[in-house]
């Protein structure tokens, strides 16, 4: 069983949450799998790409240079913040900015090329990500098989985020906190599937922790699991020391195995 160091585990969780309020959305919160990421550096520079919409289930697709992917980059992040970005453009935006700060967060050696073309007022997102991603792979470990995983559709990014505020009002955890939780664990309830120390639900609790926290609830059910989460971490001092409550949410509940730190790819 991992058991993750609560530094590493509690800021790794802090950073999601303040991507999730700095983005201020959860639109196009279903992840895509990672495509290749690009190539060396080239010496030509390109304008940035027009966001429009890919065709239906098209995967996004990263620019072959880490200079013209940071151009991208800000064009999705702009759009992502611009209200006038019709709804399959805002979503294919979503998707291609993810998989680049995957990509991003797997080579350390672009930052010195990347960063620098992030305008001021997008650096802290920006840096929070890459942080995160990179947290995230110190959590986890490749495995040459795959747990029995179901890989389904997410709740609908606003049922999410009421559930998410729900839990807010009625625990005091905030919101983006919850949702962080929600994309470590099951990636956002994308996964299905019990984690190999028997957690189970988009929040991977185990049974008998949800019994105790879950107010009646559904173990499975996104909403009630997000309740759950809420009233545990709250239980645990969120208020008074949060990196200490999610470490405990980690460590007490056996859910941030190598299993279930980041979706399949």
């Amino acid at each position: 069983m991992f058991r993750p160091n609560v530094n590493t585990m509690s800021r790794f969780a802090r950073d999601l949450a303040v991507v999730f309020t700095l983005c201020g959305m959860l639109a196009g919160c279903s992840g895509s799998p990672d495509t290749a990421a690009p190539a060396a550096p080239s010496t030509t520079s390109h304008p940035p790409a027009a966001t429009v919409a890919a065709p239906a289930g098209a995967q996004p697709r990263l620019a072959q240079d880490p200079a013209r992917l940071a151009e991208d980059l800000v064009a999705d992040e702009r759009a992502l913040r611009d209200p006038s970005t019709p709804g399959p453009a805002l979503t294919q935006a979503t998707r291609r900015q993810q998989v680049a700060y995957r990509a991003i967060g797997r080579h350390p050696e672009w930052d010195g090329t990347i960063r620098p073309g992030i305008p001021a007022e997008l650096v802290a997102f920006y840096d929070r990500n890459v942080d995160a991603r990179r947290h995230l792979a110190t959590l986890a470990e490749p495995r040459d098989t795959l747990p029995a995983w179901r890989i389904v559709p997410p709740v609908p990014a606003e049922e999410l985020l009421a559930a998410y505020r729900d839990a807010e009002a009625a625990s005091g955890v905030g919101w983006a906190y919850l949702a962080a939780i929600n994309l470590i664990e099951t990636h956002f309830g994308s996964v299905r599937g019990d984690s190999s120390a028997g957690a189970q639900g988009p929040m991977q609790f185990m049974p008998s922790t949800f019994a105790a926290y879950g107010m009646g609830g559904d173990i499975h059910s996104p909403r009630d699991s997000i309740m759950a989460a809420g009233n545990y971490l709250a239980a645990n001092g969120f208020a008074k020391d949060p990196d200490r409550a999610l470490f405990r949410y980690n460590n007490a509940d056996a859910t941030c195995t190598p299993s279930r730190t980041t979706p399949p790819r």
